[in-house]
């Protein structure tokens, strides 16, 4: 894999995004306002220029630098390259990648990351620009430990990377795909990954998966649903500066009072749930009665 194909593959990401652009255009999912639309995908986009700025010179780059390194010290270095060593290296990415979405969730301090992510109201291909700078730069520092265990050459860890942002924007955009239900027994596909941008805890703690849809079927956190709302409760970013500065801001003790008030909108899914399928209302009542640390 030389640097033509890596070149490529940029373009190929490049391409579907503006690909999906118009796709949203002419055939969205769900309507979006054309003044929360632009909104939204003005402070996505300068996000992604400022996290950009700093990302060339971090993320590929150190990627390449410790696979070049430190490569050869992993589990897979003395392996001849080949396509059975890269599907093995991608493989390893993506479930690396979904582990860390799962403790972006899981944890607080994490949480105060990602939920940067989470906070757009709107889902479409321009939320997969919307991280914090420090979200992804502890990214980058797991994924190079990554590369440093399973001893991956320096072209493949760019390859991974560029065919994940290939993803990110496909499973963000706001279309409709063909076939959508059978791919996502294989593939991380839109309508799948809505369910994790839920406004809903119970629903977007799920589908972490980045490029292949196996590891949520395996460690059962897939979940299959039309949310409601998108975005997060409380939670308002309305350019680059709020949305950077979210990541400093706690609602731990204002969430643990809201969390014991009643709400109608949960009632009566609760009230709903009981009569279509009982034993779903009772996992709600469970996970629901949990005080979210952080929204």
């Amino acid at each position: 894999m030389g640097s033509g194909a890596e070149g490529g593959l940029f373009m190929v990401a490049a391409g579907l995004f503006v690909l999906l652009l118009c796709m949203e255009k002419l055939r969205p999912y769900k309507p979006v306002p054309t003044s929360s639309l632009r909104e939204s995908f003005k402070t996505n986009a300068s996000t992604f220029l400022v996290n950009n700025m700093v990302m060339n010179a971090l993320s590929l780059s150190s990627l390449f630098v410790v696979a070049q390194r430190y490569g050869s010290h992993g589990l897979l270095h003395d392996w001849a390259n080949g396509p059975l060593k890269w599907a093995i290296c991608f493989i390893f990415f993506d479930f690396l990648v979904y582990s860390w979405h799962f403790l972006g969730h899981k944890s607080e301090l994490l949480w105060r990351l990602h939920k940067i992510h989470h906070s757009d109201k709107n889902i479409h291909v321009s939320t997969g620009l919307r991280f914090h700078l420090l979200d992804q730069l502890l990214e980058v520092a797991v994924k190079c430990c990554g590369v440093i265990a399973i001893g991956a050459t320096a072209h493949v860890v760019v390859v991974c990377e560029i065919t994940r942002m290939f993803f990110v924007f496909f499973h963000h955009a706001n279309v409709a795909i063909p076939g959508e239900r059978w791919l996502s027994y294989v593939l991380i596909t839109p309508n799948l990954h809505r369910v994790h941008h839920s406004a809903r805890r119970i629903e977007h703690d799920s589908n972490y998966g980045i490029v292949l849809s196996i590891w949520d079927m395996l460690f059962g956190t897939r979940k299959l649903l039309v949310p409601r709302k998108f975005g997060l409760e409380f939670v308002e970013a309305g350019n680059i500066l709020q949305l950077f500065s979210l990541a400093f801001i706690t609602e731990y003790s204002f969430a643990r009072v809201l969390h014991h008030l009643p709400r109608v909108d949960e009632r009566l899914d609760f009230e709903s749930a009981m009569i279509r399928q009982p034993s779903r209302a009772r996992e709600v009542q469970k996970i629901e009665g949990v005080p979210r640390k952080i929204f």
